[in-house]
């Protein structure tokens, strides 16, 4: 069988290998082996763009939540600030400003609390390990011995 000649500007790489795919009881051992090379590089090219997929979904949500806390510290720092003077000031008209001072800081360390479960929760739920990357890196081995997934 006589291959076509390639479109004009075709590399002869491309020309060859596609004479290897359309033939393959007359393909050469080259060609071959070509072709098993350039698909183990397109499939760890690919493995490699599902782990950087993952990990900046991952990251993603790491900055939300690194967000949520420097956002909450922001926002608890003038809370405090205000109305822990407005509050020490009122209990002061009703108590010593000591023990006014004490209720309030009291107060405000179970604010902190709230606030720090809330971050930890959310850091709880990332997962900077890539895991369907890792799953499909474990079938690759598998693959290359002929296994399709079977679980013998």
């Amino acid at each position: 069988m006589t291959v076509p000649p390639p479109p004009s500007g075709a590399h002869p790489v491309d020309t060859a290998r596609h004479a290897a795919d359309r033939e393959p009881d007359t393909a050469s051992v080259g060609d071959l082996v070509g072709n098993v090379t350039r698909n183990l590089s397109t499939l760890m090219r690919q493995e490699l763009a599902l782990a950087r997929a993952e990990i900046k979904q991952e990251a993603s949500k790491t900055g939300k939540a690194a967000g949520a806390f420097g956002g909450a510290g922001f926002a608890a720092w003038f809370v405090v600030l205000f109305l822990s003077l407005a509050l020490w000031a009122g209990l002061s008209n009703l108590m010593d400003p000591g023990w006014a001072a004490l209720i309030v800081g009291a107060l405000w360390a179970i604010v902190a609390a709230v606030l720090f479960m809330s971050g930890r929760s959310t850091f709880r739920k990332v997962h900077p390990k890539p895991e369907r990357t890792v799953d499909t890196l474990g079938q690759v081995p598998d693959a290359l011995r002929g296994h399709r997934g079977d679980t013998r």
